[in-house]
């Protein structure tokens, strides 16, 4: 039997949503603690860029996360992102629910997680990506891997690969880049 496989760039074509998950894939991992117990997370700022530029040319960007943190939600509400559904044991459901709520099919959405939690959602979709740094099980399962490793530029890279293909993402001779920050 002959079985054709396809390159992920071929499914790329298709994409109108980006689902994230945050820590581990916009973030490093690491999580330092305030003294009252806040916990602090470090991204990157290309990556806020990306994500932005994507909402601003119609993608639909989520985010879902265990996590439960309000920098979180502050954090992607300041760069448009309006889905940031933290606070998920199920992720599965939860993006279920995205899909239904967006009228979306999985053929049409990223997902990029970086661990096990990540795993029935990123099976579920067009593109499963992750991290360069991702858990072993996760990297099996993606069909994309980024060089990049989480909190370092691992979203953009997948934003932009996407939007270029796309015919989406910068040119010169627009300025349309200018007015957005990070």
């Amino acid at each position: 039997m002959l079985i054709k496989m396809i390159n992920y760039k071929e499914k790329l074509h298709e994409i109108r949503a980006f689902v994230f998950d945050f820590d581990g894939v916009m973030t490093d991992g690491g999580v330092y603690t305030f003294p009252d117990g806040q916990p602090v997370r470090c991204g990157d700022v290309k990556d806020g860029y990306a994500l932005q530029y994507a909402v601003k040319q119609g993608y639909i960007v989520a985010v879902i996360s265990g996590a439960v943190s309000s920098s979180i939600t502050h954090r992607m509400a300041s760069l448009g992102v309006t889905q940031c559904l933290t606070g998920c044991s199920n992720k599965l459901d939860t993006y279920r629910r995205f899909l239904a709520d967006n009228h979306l099919t999985p053929n049409q959405v990223v997902c990029m997680g970086d661990d096990i939690p990540d795993y029935q959602m990123m099976s579920c979709c067009g593109v499963a990506a992750c991290p360069a740094d991702a858990a072993i099980e996760i990297k099996e399962i993606s069909d994309y891997i980024s060089i990049r490793p989480g909190g370092h530029g691992c979203v953009r890279d997948i934003i932009e690969q996407t939007l270029r293909l796309q015919g989406k993402w910068f040119d010169p001779a627009n300025d349309n880049h200018a007015a957005l920050t990070w």
